[in-house]
């Protein structure tokens, strides 16, 4: 387990050269007025390293609201933020556990009472994704990092189970077993998503030259 500054250390390394996304496509979601106000506050940082712990907290549902693309950035951020010990309201963990784990609550309605599952086996909307579940949603969202911004993530996440009292450890352990490690060892690197960059714009450039 990395002690507190030896994990900031590894997750600045792991998100240095995370790319931004650019501005215009940090907003994830469309619906209602909250998620173009809430990610407005990460506009013109062109790095997560600009970004102050209050900007965190005050707009903490940026979270549910970046693009693929703007969480994988300002996800350090946040990140490092908790280490110190300076968010009150955001709640990294959630959103990186999320999918992973059943929750099972009973509902009281008048003479019936209902089970309702919340978590990895519940359908996200069925009108709207069919038979997609949060399980499927999860892997599919935290998919996008990296081989080096996924170890320092399963740092964080072991690091926040041995310190956290928030009784969150089974969410973790259950993201942990089902994802997270597993990614960590197969996931492509930074280096092998730089090259395919490289490459594609090498053909993009070459296909633009031919053109009569």
């Amino acid at each position: 387990m990395q002690d507190t500054q030896g994990l900031i250390a590894l997750i600045h390394e792991a998100f240095r050269e995370t790319d931004h996304p650019g501005d215009a496509f940090l907003q994830g979601s469309h619906e209602g007025c909250e998620p173009a106000e809430v990610t407005a506050a990460f506009k013109g940082a062109t790095h997560w390293t600009q970004i102050e712990p209050s900007i965190l907290d005050a707009n903490y549902t940026a979270l549910s609201f970046f693009s693929d693309g703007g969480f994988r950035h300002f996800l350090p951020a946040y990140l490092i933020a908790d280490v110190y010990g300076r968010l009150q309201t955001a709640d990294p963990v959630f959103h990186l556990t999320n999918g992973f784990f059943d929750h099972r609550i009973k509902v009281t309605a008048g003479p019936r009472t209902f089970e309702k599952v919340i978590g990895k086996s519940g359908f996200v909307n069925p009108r709207r994704y069919g038979a997609m579940t949060w399980h499927d949603y999860a892997r599919s969202k935290l998919a996008v990092f990296t081989r080096e911004e996924t170890t320092a993530i399963v740092a964080y996440l072991e690091w926040k189970r041995a310190h956290d009292d928030a009784g969150a450890r089974d969410e973790i352990d259950a993201a942990l077993d089902d994802f997270w490690r597993k990614r960590a060892r197969e996931a492509p690197t930074q280096a092998a998503l730089q090259q395919h960059i490289k490459e594609e714009a090498e053909y993009l450039n070459h296909l633009n030259s031919t053109r009569p």
